[in-house]
């Protein structure tokens, strides 16, 4: 059966002649009659007696009255919900995070200016691995995910949103905390406090590792990075995370930061998404205000790297955040 079939049917019922049906609908008397006539030929009885001048409905047209109108009212249903989706206001976002950082600082302010512009939409987060978030996606269970970079999954694209550099970061009080840079394998005999394997952080670490030919100790493994800085802060070992997350700790005094000598381990994070999927309206608006959002995040953090220098340059006792530049020097 189809909706056109069916509409043919409802109205040539209410008109109980074919002429003012064809009127009401739309319809020339003939393309009317070949619906009536397919409809009739698939469920395979007569819906109308004919009569000179009007119809009659069967027992089985008034059987099918009532499961038609049913199936119109679904079907009309059916279309009006697909375009509240399809505006500005409707909508649904499943997003995933494999970042504690992103889903405490960067989510809420996102999901917030989301919020203005699409009111009603249902939102929801949650978080995992690189790994597990990517499996998500193709399993159709989330529409996108921050995550880290690079994403080997087939049929999920990413786009890159922040790239930092991960650091070596231990309490103030460890015998070393006064050097600013520290070796490989320094840092391999030290208890490390590491992510969780299957991210990608954890990835390149281990990589950095295994090409300096060493193994290194891992006391924990832990899946939150604020989880690592607070197992650091309190002496039980030495962690390794992104810059960025133990910016404000180091600024504080609460850690202390090393650059780590004879390599930079670049680190990337990204959202992803099912690639060539279906992009709702309320999914098209979140991904670029996470695009404005590390933009003007980018832009703060190279401002005040830039008044960090002119502090330096002037004689004033340098800020922290001067440390790259030298390090990177250092390392030729």
């Amino acid at each position: 059966m189809e909706i056109r079939q069916l509409k043919a049917f409802l109205a040539i019922a209410e008109a109980r002649t074919f002429t003012a049906a064809a009127q009401r609908i739309h319809y020339t008397q003939a393309a009317l009659s070949m619906q009536i006539k397919q409809l009739e030929k698939e469920v395979g009885v007569p819906l109308f007696t004919r009569m000179p001048r009007r119809v009659i409905l069967t027992e089985a047209g008034e059987r099918l009255i009532d499961r038609a109108q049913l199936i119109l009212r679904e079907h009309d249903a059916a279309l009006a919900e697909l375009a509240e989706l399809a505006g500005a206001k409707h909508g649904r976002l499943r997003v995933g995070s494999a970042s504690g950082m992103v889903s405490a600082d960067a989510l809420p302010p996102i999901l917030k200016r989301l919020r203005r512009s699409h009111p009603h939409a249902e939102v929801s987060v949650s978080s995992g691995t690189s790994e597990e978030l990517c499996r998500k996606i193709l399993a159709g269970e989330i529409d996108a995910a921050f995550v880290s970079l690079p994403v080997e999954a087939h049929n999920v694209e990413t786009e890159l949103l922040s790239r930092d550099q991960l650091v070596a970061i231990a309490s103030p009080r460890h015998p070393l905390a006064g050097q600013r840079v520290v070796s490989a394998f320094a840092l391999a005999g030290e208890k490390l406090i590491l992510g969780e394997r299957g991210g990608n952080t954890r990835r390149l670490i281990d990589e950095f590792f295994a090409e300096a030919g060493l193994k290194p100790t891992v006391a924990m493994e832990l899946s939150r990075q604020a989880a690592i800085k607070n197992m650091v802060s309190a002496d039980m070992g030495v962690g390794i995370v992104p810059f960025s997350v133990a910016r404000e700790d180091v600024e504080r005094g609460r850690l202390v930061r090393w650059w780590i000598e004879g390599a930079r381990i670049n680190w990337e994070m990204g959202v992803a998404r099912l690639s060539g999927g279906y992009l709702s309206p309320v999914t098209q608006t979140f991904l670029e205000l996470c695009r404005t959002h590390f933009a003007a995040e980018a832009t703060a953090v190279g401002t005040r790297g830039q008044g960090a220098s002119r502090s330096a340059r002037v004689g004033k006792k340098p800020a922290r955040k001067s440390g790259p530049k030298r390090a990177a020097k250092r390392k030729g």
